[in-house]
C-alpha cells in the first residue's frame, strides 16, 4: 500500500502542494504545527494565513506576475482560485481579504478525504523512506531548522523581512485624502494621503529619528533588499521614500490638478472595507514610535492601529547548490522543498513551488518519472533560478521578466516596443505550459474545488 506523502506546513505552497497530490488521487499527511506552537508573525491557526501584505501583486494582463498566476491558474490551483474569490478592490493588482482567504483554504484542505491534517510540531524528517515535501515557509521551527542543516550539511541562511501596518478605516480622515489608482489603471480604490514638501520634510525627519526595536545579541539584521524597512530606505536619501514606496508619479491630486509632492497610499484590507494596510511602510520602529511617526501623515492624524509594523526572520535554503529542477534534493530525491524556504520570494511564487513540488511528488508517488516545466515558462524561470542562480551570493527572488528566457536575438530585432515583446514572452509560456500539462500531468481526479 502506498504511503501517504508528508507535506510538512500548511501554508501557501503547503496548502498547494497537498491539493495537487490530493487532486492525482494520492493520499497526504499535511503537518502544521499552529497552533500547538505559533510563530512570531501569524495570528491564527488557519491555513495559508498571509502575515505581511494582502497583495498578490499585479494583475494586469502580459506583465510577469500575471503570466505566473495565469499559468496556476490553467495548471488547477486552488489557492489562486480562492485568491479571485475572496478579492479585494485593489486597483490593477490582485488583492485578498487575507481572513475569508485563509478561512477558505482551510475549509478546502480539510474537506478533502485525501488529505489528513495533524496540528504537530514536526522536529525530525526521514529522508530515506517517507515521501516528504518541506514547505515550512520563512519562519521554520528552531528544531526543523537545525534538522534542514543537518540534511544540507551547509550554513543556514536567513533574511529579515518586515511587516506593514494596518489601520481602522473608521480612523481615516477622509477630508485630507482623495481615491485614486496610479495612472488611473483599474479602478480608483487605493486611498492616498498628498504630501506636501514640508510636510514629507517634517515626516522624514522625524522617521529618521525615531527609535527601532533592539536588536538581539544574535541579530545580524540581513535585510531583503525587496521588502527593506521604511527607516532603512530614508537613511539611503532624503529622496528615497519619494522613488519609492512614497512615490507621488500617476497620482495626480484631483482637488489642485497637480502631482503631490510624496503620497502614502493604503490599500483595502477585507471586504468589509473596516480596515487598511500602509502600502511599502514595513518597519522595525517601537510600536509608540510608529504611532507618532504615522499620525504625521495627511490623514491619519488620528489614526487607529490595528496592527503595527514588525520584522521577522526568513529562513531559506540555498537552493543551487541543494536542489534539482524537480525540487527534489539532489542528494535525497525522496525530499522536495517549495515555498519561500526553497529560495522564491512573495506569496504568489511561494503558492507556484508548492504547485510544482505537490505535482513532481505525486508523480513519484505514482512511479511516473517528474518533467520540470519549460524553461520558457514562468514556473520554469524560477525553478531555473532556484537551481542554477550564483550559489554564493543566492538571495530569494520574485518574478520578473529578466528571470524568463529572452526572445531570439532575430525577434528583439523586429520588435522594438517593450510591451510587444513582453505580450510575445507571454504567448510563448502559455503555449509550452499547455504541451508540457498535456504530456506530463494528464492523470488528474475531478477536482473537488470549494463550494
Amino acid at each position: 500500500m502506498q504511503k501517504p506523502i508528508r507535506i510538512i506546513g500548511a501554508g501557501l505552497a503547503g496548502s498547494e502542494a497537498a491539493w495537487q497530490c490530493a487532486r492525482r488521487g494520492v493520499a497526504v499527511e499535511l503537518f502544521e504545527m499552529r497552533p500547538v506552537r505559533s510563530t512570531p508573525a501569524h495570528q491564527t491557526a488557519s491555513f495559508a494565513e498571509l502575515v505581511c501584505s494582502n497583495s498578490l501583486k499585479s494583475d494586469t494582463e502580459n506583465t510577469a506576475p500575471w503570466l505566473l498566476k495565469e499559468e496556476m491558474r490553467r495548471a488547477g490551483s486552488l489557492l489562486i482560485q480562492i485568491a479571485r474569490e475572496t478579492s479585494v478592490p485593489a486597483g490593477h493588482a490582485l488583492a485578498v481579504d487575507r481572513e475569508r482567504f485563509s478561512e477558505a483554504v482551510t475549509a478546502a484542505i480539510e474537506r478533502e478525504p485525501l488529505i489528513q491534517t495533524v496540528r504537530e510540531e514536526v522536529t525530525a524528517i526521514d529522508e530515506n523512506n517517507a515521501m516528504t515535501v518541506i514547505a515550512t515557509g520563512p519562519l521554520t521551527s528552531d528544531a526543523l531548522s537545525r534538522e534542514i542543516l543537518r540534511l544540507s550539511g551547509s550554513q543556514q541562511l536567513y533574511f529579515y523581512d518586515s511587516i506593514s501596518p494596518i489601520i481602522e478605516a473608521d480612523s481615516i480622515d477622509m477630508t485630507r485624502v482623495y481615491m485614486a489608482a496610479r495612472y488611473d489603471k483599474g479602478t480608483a480604490d487605493y486611498i492616498n494621503c498628498p504630501m506636501s514638501r514640508e510636510e514629507y520634510d517634517r515626516f522624514l525627519d522625524a522617521l529618521l529619528e525615531a527609535q527601532s526595536v533592539d536588536a538581539k545579541d544574535w541579530e545580524n539584521l540581513n535585510y531583503f533588499e525587496s521588502c527593506l524597512p521604511i527607516e532603512e530606505i530614508a537613511r539611503r536619501g532624503r529622496d528615497t521614500l519619494r522613488f519609492g514606496p512614497m512615490k507621488p508619479v500617476g497620482l495626480r491630486y484631483p482637488r489642485t490638478g497637480q502631482t503631490p509632492y510624496a503620497v502614502v497610499q493604503l490599500r483595502q484590507e477585507n471586504l468589509r472595507a473596516d480596515s487598511y494596510n500602509v502600502v511599502g511602510f514595513q518597519n522595525h520602529l517601537k510600536f509608540g514610535e510608529q504611532a507618532r511617526i504615522l499620525r504625521l501623515i495627511p490623514g491619519l492624524e488620528n489614526a487607529k492601529f490595528l496592527r503595527y509594523g514588525q520584522i521577522h526572520r526568513n529562513t531559506y535554503i540555498n537552493g543551487p547548490t541543494l536542489l534539482g529542477e524537480t525540487l527534489q534534493m539532489k542528494q535525497y530525491p525522496n525530499l522536495l522543498f517549495a515555498g519561500q524556504i526553497s529560495g522564491v520570494e512573495g506569496y504568489v511564487e511561494s503558492i507556484a513551488t508548492g504547485l510544482l513540488a505537490g505535482m513532481q511528488a505525486a508523480a513519484l508517488a505514482l512511479n511516473a518519472e517528474p518533467v520540470a516545466p519549460p524553461r520558457g515558462t514562468a514556473f520554469g524561470a524560477l525553478v531555473n533560478y532556484i537551481c542554477h542562480a550564483e550559489a554564493k551570493n543566492f538571495q530569494p527572488a520574485n518574478i520578473t521578466f529578466d528571470l524568463l528566457q529572452p526572445l531570439d536575438e532575430e525577434a528583439r530585432r523586429r520588435i522594438r516596443d517593450k510591451k510587444q515583446r513582453h505580450a510575445l514572452v507571454c504567448k510563448r509560456a502559455l503555449a509550452g505550459l499547455q504541451g508540457w500539462l498535456d504530456a506530463h500531468h494528464t492523470s488528474l481526479q475531478p477536482a473537488r474545488l470549494p463550494a
